[in-house]
């Protein structure tokens, strides 16, 4: 369970929707999708900004900023990506992540010894709130993941939800690594450690907490019914998305989990676009927003000393109108895509 809880962790600073390892095995899913429903999903990512790649540049005046969109899980694909990031992270005034190894640290501490974080002792439990099939499908994804049903009946729902986003798989090869993910962002971070550059966070190890803080009990639920079709084939959902960071196809990520809620989740149309609305408020658009001063007083200061900064963050936070390359953009940065 310990290692459960540093994925569940992990998988919050995160805002793919699945996990894969070298040891999992799956189909990418756009291989055998029908072809109309490709093109959908096609149709869907046009006229996002910055929907494609993993690797830019933000300069103003003297001012720089690299950024490189990352993938929070261990894959032989990132050693390139690490070749290449390693002259730009030793020559900067500070990596900004994030989560930095105090926070990562803090927030499994929390995790670990406060119970009522991700346990409701009082109200009434999941088996309660859930239908009977739910209840059951439910319970053998989380048993899949390290959480037996006694256990998992009391989870918060917020917790439940992201546990059923990673990869059994993959929480089996956290145990064989001593809770590590050996995710692109730990590399840049040992990277940094490696040159003696400091590492910054780009936001309190608690910030997690208040992003369903409010919710309604209907909410909550909806949050479960929504990621557990696709609990039933975590490798696969993984492998499909994972691709597609490693093509640079980063909002192709997140539309592909709207079409997949549109078939598989039990919910309607309307009810899919309201909850992808409320996760990419909570978890994009209002934490990307809160990023930018950070990242340009950065900025700003290391242009004093000559140098420049380095953010790595999930690639989920890069495109979009209130992604973080659009908003820099607004600020006066020119963007200019390093990976094309």
């Amino acid at each position: 369970m310990r290692h459960a809880l540093k994925a569940a962790a992990v998988a919050l600073f995160s805002l793919s929707s699945g996990a894969v390892a070298q040891s999992c095995d799956g189909e990418n899913l756009f291989k055998t999708m029908p072809q109309d429903q490709v093109a959908r999903i096609e149709a869907a990512v046009q006229g996002v900004p910055f929907r494609n790649g993993l690797l830019f540049q933000a300069t103003r005046d003297d001012r720089q900023i690299t950024l490189v969109g990352t993938y929070h899980f261990g894959d032989e694909r990132h050693a390139p990506m690490v070749d290449r990031m390693r002259p730009f992270i030793r020559n900067a005034a500070a990596l900004y992540v994030e989560a930095g190894p105090e926070e990562e640290s803090r927030l499994t501490e929390a995790l670990t010894t406060d119970p009522s974080l991700m346990v409701d002792a009082e109200g009434p439990t999941l088996p309660e709130r859930l239908s009977s099939d739910e209840w059951q499908v439910l319970s053998q994804a989380m048993s899949d993941r390290g959480s037996p049903a006694v256990i998992t009946s009391r989870l918060r729902p917020w917790y439940v939800s992201m546990m059923l986003g990673i990869s059994p798989c993959m929480i089996d090869a956290m145990a064989s690594g001593d809770g590590k993910t050996g995710g692109l962002d730990h590399l840049m971070v040992q990277e940094a450690q490696a040159a003696d550059t400091p590492i910054k966070a780009l936001e309190p190890w608690d910030t997690i907490f208040g992003l369903y803080a409010d919710l309604s009990p209907q909410e909550e639920l909806d949050m479960i019914r929504a990621a557990l079709p696709a609990a039933s084939y975590a490798d696969d959902y993984a492998v499909t998305l994972t691709d597609a960071y490693f093509n640079g196809d980063v909002w192709k990520i997140w539309e592909f989990g709207r079409f997949d809620a549109y078939q598989n989740s039990g919910l309607d149309r309307a009810e899919v676009d309201r909850q992808m609305v409320l996760a990419q408020t909570r978890l994009m658009d209002d934490r990307n927003r809160n990023w930018i001063a950070p990242l340009t007083k950065g900025a700003t200061q290391a242009a004093k000393e000559g140098k420049g900064i380095v953010a790595a963050f999930g690639a989920l936070h890069l495109p979009g109108k209130a992604g973080v390359l659009n908003l820099l953009q607004e600020q006066g940065y020119t963007i200019r895509r390093m990976d094309d």
